[in-house]
């Protein structure tokens, strides 16, 4: 059985004195966790979240990562300069860069391909808007963003991890059942198995809203390999109790 992965996504929150307390209460509190834990932080506080976590099971992780390996491109960050900091995992495509930085699908493509030439697992986003949702298009829609992945990448595929991430839960306090959940995951999977013999290997994770209180039952369905999490993630008591709940 493969171990779940529960990856904290702090999104643009933080400051020195906050991520200090919360780091250091997360390991207090995560003991030997029975999944793997990770927290994806702002770039400028990789390096206190890297010396806060030396020496423990938390794992590291960014937020965005540039497709390219270097030059003029203010305001980047490449793959190899996170993998200086101990990045294990980098967050790619997530919903708000694909609405608010028009990223493409053939850009989170490159961008996955970059992390994995630098031996970075990225998580790669899909997930509808509640009008594609509406319009019965949530496989369509989901299959196309990971078909980008899936051309551009070829035999990689098995080494990075999914998060699906309904767009309409995603800090709206709204979640998609545990049915709705694994029925869309269960599309992923399949076109995983359709892409390589591996696809076994890939984490897939809920990514809308899992919160302590429905950790439980989301992480109970067999196509359902973790969470990224976005708010909860920020108050480690609830990360604690969703950290629990992956077993």
């Amino acid at each position: 059985m493969k171990r779940k992965l529960i990856a904290g996504n702090w999104k643009m929150n933080g400051n020195a004195a906050a991520n200090e307390s919360l780091v250091r209460a997360v390991l207090a509190g995560m003991g030997d966790a029975a999944c793997t834990v990770a927290v994806c932080v702002p770039a400028p506080y990789l390096a206190q979240v890297q010396a806060l976590r030396a020496g423990t099971a938390l794992e590291l992780g960014a937020q965005d990562v540039s497709e390219h390996a270097q030059g003029a491109y203010t305001g980047e960050v490449s793959a190899d300069m996170l993998r200086e900091f101990g990045v294990r995992y980098v967050i790619v495509g997530h919903s708000e860069r694909r609405q608010y930085h028009a990223e493409s699908d053939a850009v989170v493509a490159e961008k996955v391909k970059a992390a994995l030439a630098a031996g970075i697992t990225p998580i790669v986003c899909v997930g509808e808007t509640l009008a594609q949702r509406e319009e019965g298009r949530t496989s369509a829609i989901v299959k196309r963003q990971m078909a980008a992945v899936i051309h551009t990448n070829g035999h990689c595929i098995s080494e990075i991890a999914v998060a699906y991430e309904p767009v309409w839960a995603i800090g709206t306090g709204r979640t998609a059942t545990p049915e709705q959940a694994q029925e869309v995951h269960a599309v992923l999977r399949a076109q995983l198995k359709a892409a390589t013999e591996h696809a076994d290997r890939v984490l897939i994770l809920y990514g809308g809203s899992m919160n302590a209180a429905n950790a439980v039952s989301l992480l109970a369905q067999p196509d359902i390999d973790g969470g990224l999490i976005g708010g909860a993630s920020l108050k480690a008591p609830d990360f604690l109790q969703i950290i629990a709940a992956a077993r």
